[in-house]
């Protein structure tokens, strides 16, 4: 089992950039699947990026390709969301996730077994 603490959420201006972290308990890091997904005020939550456990393959949804960037730290059991040129349409919850069964990347929440409490991230205009 893992347990996942997200960090790094905020107040921001339209254009600036966010570091999300999330610190993941458990000896077997490496071996999990990572995402992110977020949800919105009103929305259902929905898929931003995932990692696959060597680094080597990542996935991001079309609304954030090119802007934000995932990646892992497995010796510090730690993913980072890097968020740049942020909108207020990215205003959301992010949440963390992690699952061991998925082999590689994973764009679906239905795969992970494991989540964060979520971090606020707001975007002013």
């Amino acid at each position: 089992q893992v347990q996942l603490v997200e960090s790094g959420g905020g107040l921001v201006q339209a254009g600036g950039s966010l570091r999300l972290s999330c610190a993941a308990s458990g000896a077997t890091f490496w071996r999990y699947t990572m995402g992110w997904f977020r949800q919105a005020p009103g929305k259902e939550r929905e898929f931003v990026a995932s990692i696959s456990w060597t680094g080597g393959s990542t996935s991001y949804a079309d609304s954030v390709k090119g802007r934000f960037t995932l990646s892992r730290d497995n010796a510090k059991n730690t993913v980072f969301l890097q968020m740049n040129t942020l909108k207020p349409e990215d205003t959301a919850v992010y949440y963390c996730a992690a699952d061991y069964r998925l082999g590689s990347t994973w764009d679906y929440q239905d795969g992970y077994a494991y989540w964060g409490q979520g971090t606020q991230v707001t975007v002013s205009s």
